[in-house]
């Protein structure tokens, strides 16, 4: 959640700035602010309620604030209402409710978490003569930082280290102080926060396209770490103050990766990539006919230790691991349990020897999916991590790590790394099984066959995509939705699920087709959109017949099928949807396909933010 920005060089800040926060615009858009510095000066704060639009207009896209040195932040609230005052930066001083101008204030800050005991931190700091003018942690945490600073007459980074140990919660952290013009403070703690190094100037944010336009080099700071970030040099400290050395990583993803390049979203964009990353991420797991986990430490002696997984992720990523957990199971003996994140982290969990947890995160960053991962490393469970971030918080932590090769996903609603990350978890099944002799040679290879066939049918599937534009504008004055299917058909039907109601706002919900006459269907009645997944030959007929009772109650039906097993009886359905023939394991990467652009015309034809839909915020970094 909330995006933050920061730079020091010899340009002009303010445009660098509101150019890094609309690539961020995605982590959070109910506010924006700046403040910038020139020189000795006080810094300048501007902020604005609702779309970084509307900071954009009000410093004239940059060119009314001048100074060299400058953070920016675009807010997802969690503490006060989006309003201007509560708007970031925050400041020291009492007077920066209208962030318009510049401020008298020794030290103004930015800030990513949710700080969990900021209210007693909060009435500590009002008896020592404070005032607040929002309703933020960030106000608390950026005057408790002017507090030890003044009082105690301290540097930077002894103030933000004594901070840290006071402050409960997570936080990425950017400050300016007065004393110091020309340099930037960070700090961090479970929220994601990298620091890049250009040509006499550098660069933090709180996600790498930021600042892909002006460097590959990055740092990425580490839990309980402070920085000192000037032009030509940066510099970092643990927690007692002492300096550490930190490796630096050249990011690989092209500029162009993070922009639109012609296409009217982001996700109709990267519902483009999809067949692209699955491609990638299939051949940085197999060469020469055969998968290679052992290159990632995933040798056969570890492989054939696991008697069971525990799959745990979030939303979209959770999906993945329920099609997982029937693709493993379907080609081995080992009980496979998917866990939600926030679930797992805070029961009472069993251990149990030879178990492999597997953790599923995009941004490597998913505060409940982190807080699993170290749950079950505290409990001695080795943990593998897929990921779509290099150097990322769960990447580092994890014992194993599969990278899907999905580039840089800007859309809050995932495809392409969701579609990488099906692939990477569908080759783990595979060779799984293959090494404790559940496939023979023969199987083996023709599932690496199947595999490698699926970007090309996905491309295929692409080409078909203005009949459901067209189809799209039949069902967008919708008020309410079902997906059902059975097997893997359901893992499918909850992604398509979530698409639909997380971008067109429709009340969406996915359910295992042998459940409807368990209650579901009373909310069936004429005109009810029902979409069918029917993929598995062997369930089929099943799904189709409960679709049918659907009908007889007036219901509107969608089907899905592959080329190689039609439906039923087509003249019972409204609208057809068909994928490429493939083995049927493989099916939930096609499936998914169609569902994702029918939800995403379905969305424009409402009207909507396609990119960035209200109240939601890419990557969830604090619980």
């Amino acid at each position: 959640m909330c995006g933050i920005v920061g730079y020091v060089g010899k340009r002009q800040a303010a445009k660098i700035l509101l150019d890094g926060l609309r690539k961020l615009e995605y982590r959070g858009y109910d506010s924006a602010g700046i403040a910038v510095r020139n020189g000795a000066e006080n810094a300048q704060v501007v902020k604005t309620s609702g779309r970084l639009k509307a900071l954009i207009e009000k410093t004239e896209n940059g060119k009314n604030i001048r100074g060299t040195c400058g953070i920016g932040h675009t807010r997802w609230a969690t503490h006060g209402v989006p309003s201007v005052a509560n708007a970031h930066p925050h400041v020291s001083g009492n007077c920066a409710g209208t962030g318009n101008g510049p401020v008298e204030s020794s030290v103004v800050g930015v800030h990513n978490g949710i700080i969990e005991n900021y209210a007693e931190l909060k009435a500590k700091l009002m008896s020592k003569g404070y005032s607040f003018y929002s309703e933020t942690d960030t106000e608390v945490l950026v005057k408790l930082v002017d507090y030890y600073y003044n009082k105690y007459r301290i540097g930077p980074i002894d103030a933000i280290n004594r901070t840290m140990v006071r402050a409960r919660g997570s936080y990425a952290l950017a400050l300016m102080f007065t004393d110091y013009p020309n340099q930037i403070y960070a700090a961090r703690k479970d929220s994601p926060l990298i620091i890049g190094k250009g040509e006499e100037e550098s660069f933090l944010a709180s996600d790498v396209p930021a600042i892909l336009n002006h460097t590959r080099n990055v740092y990425y700071i580490q839990n309980h770490q402070s920085a000192r970030i000037e032009e030509d040099r940066i510099t970092f400290f643990d927690l007692n103050g002492d300096e550490v050395f930190l490796p630096e990583t050249v990011i690989e993803w092209d500029a162009k990766a993070a922009e639109k390049d012609g296409f009217a979203h982001y996700m109709l964009k990267e519902i483009h990539e999809q067949s692209t990353a699955v491609r990638n991420t299939f051949n940085s797991l197999v060469r020469e006919s055969a998968i290679h986990l052992e290159d990632f430490g995933l040798d056969q002696s570890i492989l054939n230790g696991i008697s069971h997984i525990d799959i745990v992720a979030c939303g979209s990523a959770w999906h993945v691991g329920v099609t997982s957990q029937y693709v493993i199971e379907s080609l081995t003996d080992i009980p496979v349990r998917v866990e939600l994140a926030s679930e797992f982290r805070y029961r009472n969990m069993p251990i149990t020897s030879g178990t492999l947890v597997i953790v599923i995160s995009q941004s490597g960053e998913t505060a409940d999916t982190l807080a699993a991962l170290r749950k079950a490393k505290q409990a001695g469970i080795p943990v593998l991590a897929v990921v779509n971030v290099v150097g990322s918080s769960i990447a580092r932590e994890a014992d194993y790590v599969l990278y899907t090769l999905a580039g840089p996903e800007i859309s809050v609603a995932t495809t392409k790394a969701y579609s990488a990350q099906l692939i990477a978890m569908d080759l783990f099944a595979i060779q799984l099984s293959y090494s404790k002799g559940f496939i023979t040679r023969e199987k083996y290879s023709y599932y690496i066959e199947e595999a490698s066939s699926l970007p090309e049918k996905i491309e295929r599937i692409l080409l078909d995509k203005e009949r459901l534009q067209w189809f799209s504008s039949r069902i967008s004055g919708q008020a309410n939705m079902f997906f059902i299917g059975r097997g893997l058909d359901y893992s499918v039907c909850l992604e398509g699920s979530l698409k639909m109601k997380e971008i067109s706002y429709i009340h969406s919900e996915a359910y295992a087709a042998g459940e409807l006459k368990h209650g579901t269907i009373s909310l069936i009645e004429d005109g009810t959109v029902v979409v069918g997944i029917m993929t598995e030959s062997s369930v089929m007929d099943k799904t189709f017949s409960n679709m049918i009772e659907c009908k007889a109650r007036g219901a509107y039906l969608i089907s899905l099928t592959s080329a190689d097993h039609p439906v039923p009886d087509e003249g019972e359905i409204d609208f057809q949807i068909t994928v490429p023939a493939t083995d049927e394991l493989f099916l939930p990467s096609l499936a998914v396909i169609p569902l994702q652009l029918l939800s995403y015309y379905t969305s424009v034809n409402r009207g909507l933010d396609v990119d960035k839909p209200r109240n939601l915020a890419k990557s969830v970094t604090v619980e």
